[in-house]
């Protein structure tokens, strides 16, 4: 049975390998179209950084003695052309242009931090430390690179996307608001 954990992990990480390059080759595009200038150092960032996380995805693949071979990550491919499809859909660029950049690439690192989570439990199984420390130092990039998203959202996007001067609106303000010129 270990010979067959390996193995699937060996498929996990070419299918990594494959879903690193494709979410790289899409933050390259992606940046291009991001107008806020937060969102494209964020962009930039994690470009930089997935060039790293590819380097030791090939340093794992080294280690179980495997080649990435032709997989093709299924998961990535779909992800990358939804928010594609979602990109072109937008007619100006702007801050809801933005958002949408943001949601596409939150739904990538989603499938990142899931996909690195099972590879690392399926090389702790096998007692692979070295794959382990590889797989979880890009792990906490990922999760990372998502809080900085949610933040940058949160502080910058949607505040500019709402019209607001830097702060997003409680919706139970404003119903207050509403309520008192209405009584007034």
């Amino acid at each position: 049975m270990e010979s067959e954990v390996r193995e699937l992990l060996a498929d996990q990480i070419r299918d990594a390998y494959s879903a690193e390059k494709q979410a790289l080759r899409c933050m390259q595009k992606v940046l291009k179209k991001a107008s806020s200038p937060v969102l494209r150092d964020g962009i930039q960032l994690h470009i930089e950084q997935t060039q790293t996380q590819i380097e030791r995805v090939e340093q794992v693949l080294e280690k179980l003695e495997v080649r990435p071979g032709r997989k093709v990550c299924e998961a990535m491919r779909g992800l990358v052309e939804e928010a594609q499809h979602e990109i072109d859909d937008q007619e100006a660029k702007g801050p809801i242009l933005d958002l949408v950049i943001v949601a596409g690439m939150q739904r990538i690192e989603h499938y990142e931090i899931a996909a690195y989570g099972t590879d690392i439990a399926l090389a702790k199984a096998l007692g692979e430390q070295e794959i382990v420390q590889l797989l979880s130092e890009t792990l906490e990039e990922e999760k990372m690179t998502d809080l900085k998203l949610t933040e940058v959202t949160e502080q910058s996007i949607m505040p500019e996307a709402l019209g607001s001067e830097g702060e997003v609106a409680e919706p139970s303000a404003s119903k207050k608001t509403g309520s008192r010129a209405k009584a007034a």
